[in-house]
C-alpha cells in the first residue's frame, strides 16, 4: 500500500513509498481493528518532523509514516473485538503506553517516561497511509453524522484535555463557576477552544493577530464569542475591557504571550498552556508583579499535551453538540483538502504556505469531505 513517510533525522525527506498492508494478526489476542483511512489532517508537528527537529522510526525501520490526525472506516476486526464493527467510522488515539504508573492506568498522556510512543510522531507509524491496524483499546467510534468533520477530533482533544484539567484543578476551591474566558490564538486549536468554551456557556474573547474581518474572526463571532486583534487591542487593554478572565487557553505558539496572559488572569483563575515552543527566545517581564498577583490571587498555570481516550470521547460529544447548535460551522474549518497520498508535495506546500488555511488535510481513500453552508449562529 502507499504511505507518506519521512526519514527521521534527514531534513526535507518527505516522500511517497510502498509499505506492506497491515493485518489483524499483528495485534495480539484477537483485538485487532483494520481501518481504511479516509482523511488525515496535518499540522505544525508534521512540518517539524519533516524538518528533522524530532521524530524516530519504529524499531527495525528506517522511515516513519507521519500523520497523527486520522479518520477512517473499519474494514475488519479480530474475533475478540465487540466495540466496533466493519463499516463504523473511527479515530485512533495517538499516544501509546510506556512503563510509568500513568501508562499502566490508561493515562499515557501523563507519562513520566523520558521516551514516549506516539503514532506518526515517535517510534510508531502514523495514519498517512491507505490502511492501519491497531488494538481496539485505542479506537474511538465516531457517529455517522460526524463523518464529514471526524478529522477534527484529534486537535479537539488537545482542547478537551486542557479545559477538563482546568476544572479538575479547580476542585480545590469547592465552588468554581467561571464566566469569562479568553483564548489566545485564532488558529485551528484556538477556534476549537473557543467552540468548546462557548458550548460550556462562557463568555469568550479570542485574541488573534490578524485584523478582522476574515474567516477566523467570522467563525468566532458566529458562535457568539468576541474577536480582538492584538494589533488593535493589546492583551492588557483587552483584559481591562472584557476581563479579567477566569480561564485562559493559550494556543499561539508564541511564548511571550504567556506572560501577558498571566497578567490578564482573574483571582482564582487558571491559565492553560498548549503551545510547544522551540528556540531560544527571551523576553523581559514584570516578574515581581506577576509573582505577587499569582500568590495573592491563588492563580494557577498548567501545561497540557496529548490526550487519552477520555478526551477523545469528550471530543466526540462536543463535536456532536456543535453540529446540533451551530450546523455547518465545523465544515468551515476544513479549508484546504488535498486529494490522494501521491500529492504529498501539495499537502506540505499548503501546510506551510497556504493563505487563510485553518485545517489542511489529505483525502486518502474514497470519500471526500463535502462542505455544507453554515446554517445559523447565536
Amino acid at each position: 500500500m502507499k504511505a507518506i513517510a519521512v526519514v527521521p533525522g534527514k531534513p526535507g525527506s518527505i516522500h511517497l513509498r510502498e509499505v506492506p498492508k497491515p493485518s489483524l494478526d499483528q495485534v495480539p489476542n484477537g483485538r485487532g481493528v483494520l481501518v481504511k483511512v479516509l482523511n488525515v489532517g496535518v499540522d505544525g508537528t508534521d512540518k517539524e518532523i519533516n524538518a528533522a527537529e524530532y521524530g524516530a522510526p519504529p524499531p527495525g525501520d528506517d522511515y516513519l509514516i507521519i500523520g497523527h490526525e486520522g479518520f477512517g472506516q473499519v474494514e475488519a476486526v479480530g474475533p475478540a473485538v465487540s466495540e466496533v464493527a466493519p463499516g463504523d467510522y473511527v479515530v485512533a488515539t495517538v499516544r501509546r503506553p510506556g512503563s510509568s504508573i500513568y501508562d499502566l492506568i490508561g493515562t499515557n498522556d501523563m507519562t513520566t517516561d523520558d521516551t514516549y510512543f506516539e503514532r506518526g510522531i515517535n517510534l510508531h507509524h502514523g495514519f498517512l497511509s491507505e490502511y492501519y491496524v491497531d488494538d481496539a483499546e485505542f479506537i474511538v467510534k465516531i457517529p455517522k453524522g460526524l463523518k464529514r468533520v471526524g478529522v477534527l477530533l484529534e486537535p479537539t482533544t488537545v482542547v478537551e484535555k486542557g479545559i477538563a484539567q482546568a476544572y479538575e484543578i479547580q476542585r480545590r476551591l469547592r465552588v468554581w463557576r467561571p464566566r469569562r474566558a479568553a483564548v489566545m490564538g485564532a488558529g485551528t486549536v484556538g477556534l476549537l477552544a473557543t467552540l468548546v468554551l462557548r458550548l460550556r456557556g462562557l463568555a469568550v474573547t479570542t485574541f488573534g493577530l490578524t485584523p478582522k474581518p476574515y474567516l477566523n474572526s467570522d467563525l468566532i463571532e458566529a458562535i457568539g464569542a468576541r474577536y480582538e486583534s492584538t494589533r488593535d487591542v493589546p492583551i492588557p487593554e483587552g483584559a481591562k475591557r472584557h476581563g479579567p478572565f477566569d480561564l485562559i487557553f493559550e494556543a499561539t505558539g508564541f511564548s511571550p504571550i504567556v506572560f501577558e496572559s498571566m497578567c490578564a488572569l482573574a483571582k482564582n483563575g487558571v491559565l492553560v498552556l498548549s503551545s510547544v515552543t522551540g528556540g531560544n527566545r527571551t523576553v523581559e517581564v514584570p516578574a515581581d508583579k506577576i509573582n505577587l498577583e499569582f500568590v495573592l490571587g491563588n492563580k494557577v498555570m498548567v501545561g497540557t499535551v496529548n490526550a487519552n481516550r477520555e478526551y477523545f470521547e469528550l471530543g466526540v460529544r462536543d463535536l456532536a453538540q456543535a453540529e446540533a447548535e451551530y450546523p455547518g460551522w465545523l465544515d468551515r474549518l476544513l479549508t484546504h483538502p488535498v486529494r490522494g497520498l501521491s500529492n504529498y508535495a501539495e499537502l506540505l506546500e499548503k501546510l506551510t504556505k497556504a493563505e487563510g488555511a485553518i485545517k489542511v488535510y489529505c483525502q486518502v481513500n474514497g470519500e471526500s469531505t463535502s462542505l455544507s453552508s453554515f446554517a445559523g449562529s447565536r
